[in-house]
This record gives C-alpha cells, sequence and structure tokens, in this order.
C-alpha cells in the first residue's frame, strides 16, 4: 500500500463522514454534491493540520510496513474532519445570510 493509496482512502473517510453527518442530521445537509465537496477539504484540511505529529501517510507506510494504529489515527482525523468541515461551513452560511 503505497501512500498514495492512503490519501485517497483517508479522503474517502472524509466524505463518508460528512455524507453520513447529513444523513444524520438533515439540517446540516448541502446536498451529495455540497456533503461531498466539505468532506474533501475537511479531510485535507484535517490531515495536513495535524498529520505533522506522526500519522501522515509517508509514515504510515515507512519501512515498506504499514503502522495500523497510525492508520485507524490517520482514518479517525479524517471522518472528523468531514464532520466537522460540514458543521463550520453550515454555520458560516448561517452567519453570511444574516447580514
Amino acid at each position: 500500500m503505497t501512500a498514495t493509496l492512503i490519501s485517497l482512502i483517508s479522503i474517502l473517510t472524509g466524505i463518508i463522514g460528512a455524507n453520513l453527518m447529513a444523513v444524520a442530521y438533515k439540517k446540516y445537509s448541502f446536498g451529495i454534491v455540497g456533503n461531498t465537496i466539505a468532506g474533501v477539504f475537511g479531510s485535507i484540511f484535517f490531515l495536513k493540520s495535524f498529520g505533522r505529529l506522526g500519522f501522515d501517510p509517508f509514515t504510515i507506510v515507512q519501512a515498506d510496513t504499514i503502522n495500523i494504529k497510525l492508520l485507524i489515527l490517520n482514518l479517525i482525523v479524517s471522518f472528523l474532519g468531514g464532520v466537522i468541515a460540514l458543521i463550520l461551513i453550515k454555520r458560516l452560511k448561517i452567519i453570511l445570510n444574516k447580514n
């Protein structure tokens, strides 16, 4: 498994997180396309921000082995990134519509 594949799986996990959040809480939904975009950007932002703590894709596949604990941590952060991005974008939309 390469670092690129891990990055793509992480982005997919962020998309799943945003879409599951939208299904669970209808008030946060932007439609399937909007939720997917929020999941992509939230996942990438969180992984780039917190990945420097040691669970970026290159560290996960270091020495030609996969560190499962770091991979799981990476996927959790990606999932939460998609969820939090969807919430923050909805709040931003509410704030901008007030003015």
